[in-house]
């Protein structure tokens, strides 16, 4: 992952931008960590978060104009939170202000010229960073804005009690001051900087330049003035708060002045600016503001934290709301980027966990369909696969099986290319995918049958596998290799147009393979009027819930069409929570069932119980990841082309992966059969073998990515050798071989005339360094 590349991707994600009553604020106070606090109760908690950004906090919090509250999503669904009465319940209840913490001393000093608001704030923020500061005002009483505001409003006491800060800060005041031209020459010799308040009356006669309005001319980013070494800020007009952002301007930039720092890069939020936080305030109940019961008194505590409490507390986190995924780790795309970047960058692979979380994501795309900037979590992991392989230290567990299997999809075991019987040309090209076939071989080649009968022009037949295990791995050399190979095939057949019975294999068509015309099934077979009519009596159509593939979100015509059908056949369709362009995956995707089984058993478990009903899909793998949950679902082509007995194919039962490698071979040899051709098939020794497991043992040593071939492999292996273990109390052997990555061990014992297996486990690792 790049730098540039990661500084792209963590601006998409917005999780962390402050919340509109922030950044509408002048002085940015963190109103909703402020409400966190007010509706716990933890009024004093509440205080220090307006310290944090607040300047003399007793004054502000009484007389604020509190624009933040024009902008509070509150208001959006009932009416917006009482901010400014809020903060003066806190002030009001915290009482004399706290001594304000500063950092060591620094060996600069700054003149601050004019003691209203704006230079108040930047002798507060100069002195607050260590700055030596002294403030000159000509009047004899420091700020004058301030003190227009009515007794009720801001009482004497208060304000003198919140001024008074200044001298513990030890800022050196100097009242009744004399401002001209020689004082301000002195000013600009002695102090390293000089900041001016421009409401200061005698201010805009000093020899600086002046705007069309007769004040002294600022620039709008940084407050400088026409001498590198002043800056000015403060506008009469200006309300309280207003005056205060322009005084913490003037502060940040003397700062950079004397760190010599760039004094515009980042300044686009100074002050106000429009929060790019996404919210969605879908299913809030709209709530009125609480109001005191005694107006003139204010809120009593009890009524401030319930007002506090009606804050929503803005945030977005939409992705993590819909993708388990990203709830799992508890975190949200901006962290997992950093965190994905460091440890290819920083660690150089070493967090396992990082890595673990990289390749758990199911690359489905809800995510970016649910995010305002469209961030796609699954192009990140994408390329934190690459790096891990490109580092060598992606895991063997993570993937290797499930390339396995793909390899046997493009291997002569199954990988065929034909015309339709009888023909020498195709104006179609079937290509019903390996996992269908692996699931489905009956009505695979039904489905093949009724095309040919029906189509005009020759219905060719492609298997093999589009390669999309090889994508999702990271493994894009492979990925492409196998991309040509369909492609040559393609072209070998004519170059008709593809019909496909998988969804992924059609988006990997589409996306990647763009010059293939291609068409899904179930489209084919509802256009040209191929579904069986007879079926809607044998079916027995009901209420189904349709489980719509990850792969069609972005595809509404194949997922109204397949309503369509259903709706043909009499069944009534029931809507998933997230299902059409919201639909998510069922863990196939991304080869998460591979690197991640837990969270894939837990994304399966959670879909399965939204609702009651028998699930219908249209995605072998979502077809068979749900039935293995014990989730009553079928697949659209059992229905099309029934074959199952008693005609229920949703009481069809689970398949095992060594299983769905045998149906693959059984699609390819009856197709063969049917062009009067054969497959010699060669028999090793330990196929031979007869095995004895327990159904339950079987689906057991099946999750841990164990076929048959590979238990009788072991066998024959002890046997042959005798390189064995016998236990002395049961007499089981146990037993060990390493194929390839992977150390398979095997518990059994003779029975009959073959072997009962008792238990089976494996290490999918390659250990380097070790002899």
């Amino acid at each position: 992952m790049e730098k540039e590349q990661r500084i792209a991707w963590e601006a998409r994600c917005i999780q962390e931008e402050p919340p509109a009553c922030s950044t509408t604020c002048p002085l940015h106070v963190d109103i909703r960590q402020f409400m966190r606090e007010m509706a716990d109760g933890n009024m004093e908690e509440a205080y220090k978060v307006l310290c944090k950004n607040l300047p003399f906090p007793g004054i502000f919090g009484r007389i604020c104009n509190h624009p933040c509250e024009t902008k509070c999503r509150r208001g959006e669904v009932g009416e917006a939170l009482g901010i400014g009465s809020l903060e003066r319940f806190c002030v009001e209840f915290h009482g004399v202000p706290d001594r304000v913490k500063l950092l060591p001393r620094k060996s600069k000093t700054v003149a601050v010229v004019g003691g209203d608001v704006a230079g108040l704030v930047a002798a507060h923020d100069l002195r607050k960073k260590g700055y030596g500061v002294t403030l000159l005002e000509t009047a004899s009483q420091l700020g004058a804005t301030f003190r227009k505001f009515s007794e009720d409003l801001l009482p004497d006491a208060t304000l003198e009690d919140e001024l008074a800060v200044l001298k513990n800060m030890r800022v050196e005041i100097l009242l009744g001051a004399v401002l001209d031209d020689a004082a301000f020459e002195n000013l600009c010799g002695e102090f390293d900087a000089v900041f001016i308040d421009r409401t200061c009356p005698t201010c805009a006669s000093l020899p600086l330049d002046n705007d069309a309005s007769g004040l002294i001319a600022v620039d709008p980013v940084t407050g400088g003035t026409s001498r590198p070494e002043v800056f000015a800020g403060g506008q009469g007009g200006d309300v309280p708060i207003m005056l205060a952002a322009a005084g913490r301007k003037g502060a940040l930039s003397i700062e950079r002045f004397l760190q010599q720092a760039h004094m515009t890069i980042g300044r686009e939020n100074d002050g106000p600016y429009e929060s790019r936080l996404y919210t969605n305030l879908e299913g809030i109940a709209p709530l009125d503001r609480v109001r005191p019961a005694d107006v003139d008194a204010g809120y009593t505590a009890d009524e401030a934290m319930r007002e506090a409490a009606r804050c929503i507390q803005c945030e977005c986190l939409e992705c993590v709301k819909v993708c388990q995924y990203l709830a799992h780790y508890k975190k949200y795309p901006k962290k997992y980027i950093r965190q994905f970047f460091n440890n290819e960058k920083v660690l150089l692979g070493a967090s396992h966990s990082s890595n673990q979380t990289i390749n758990s994501c199911t690359h489905c795309g809800l995510c970016a369909a649910v995010c305002p900037n469209d961030l796609h979590m699954g192009e990140v992991c994408l390329e934190g696969r690459y790096a891990m392989l490109q580092g060598d230290y992606m895991p063997p567990s993570a993937h290797e099986f499930a390339l396995q299997d793909m390899a046997f999809s493009t291997s002569d075991e199954f990988v065929l290319s034909r015309h339709q019987p009888g023909t020498r040309q195709s104006a179609y090209l079937y290509f019903p995918s390996c996992q269908l076939s692996a699931t489905a071989p009956g009505e695979v080649l039904q489905s093949y049958r009724v095309l040919c009968e029906k189509l005009s022009g020759g219905v060719g037949i492609l298997l093999g596998c589009c390669g999309a295990p090889a994508f999702w791995s990271g493994r894009d050399p492979l990925f492409r290799e196998t991309l040509d190979t369909i492609r040559k095939q393609w072209q070998a057949m004519g170059q008709p147009k593809v019909i496909t019975a998988c969804c992924t294999c059609q988006s990997v068509f589409k996306e990647h393979l763009p010059e293939i015309s291609s068409t899904l099934l179930w489209q084919v077979l509802e256009n040209n009027a191929l579904i069986d009519k007879a079926l809607r009596e044998e079916v027995a159509g009901h209420a189904v819930a349709v489980l719509d593939p990850c792969s069609t979100r972005h595809d509404p015509q194949a997922q109204s069409g397949v309503r369509r059908i259903l709706g043909d056949l009499g069944f009534t369709v029931e809507e998933l929570p997230l299902s059409g362009a919201m639909a998510e995956c069922c863990g196939y995707g991304g080869l998460v069932f591979n690197a991640n089984p837990q969270l894939d058993n837990a994304i399966v478990t959670r879909r399965a119980e939204y609702s009651e009903r028998d699930y219908l899909a249209y995605c072998a793998m979502c077809r068979d990841k749900f039935v293995n949950v014990g989730k009553r679902t079928a697949h659209l082509i059992e229905l099309l082309f029934p074959s199952v007995d008693g005609n229920d194919p949703w009481a069809r039962g689970w398949i095992s992966w060594y299983e769905r490698r045998k149906n693959r071979q059984r699609v390819k040899d009856e197709l063969l059969a049917d062009l009067g051709e054969t497959v010699e098939r060669a028999m090793e020794p330990y196929d031979k073998i007869v095995l004895h497991i327990d159904p339950e043992l079987l689906r057991t040593i099946d999750s841990r990515r164990i076929l048959e071939s590979d238990l009788r492999q072991v066998v024959h292996h002890a046997e042959k050798t005798g390189k064995r273990l016998r236990h002395n109390q049961n007499g089981q052997f146990r037993a060990n071989l390493k194929l390839g990555n992977t150390t398979f061990w095997v518990d059994y014992a003779p029975d009959g005339e073959g072997y009962r297996v008792h238990n089976a486990y494996c290490h999918r690792m390659n250990v380097t360094g070790v002899k």
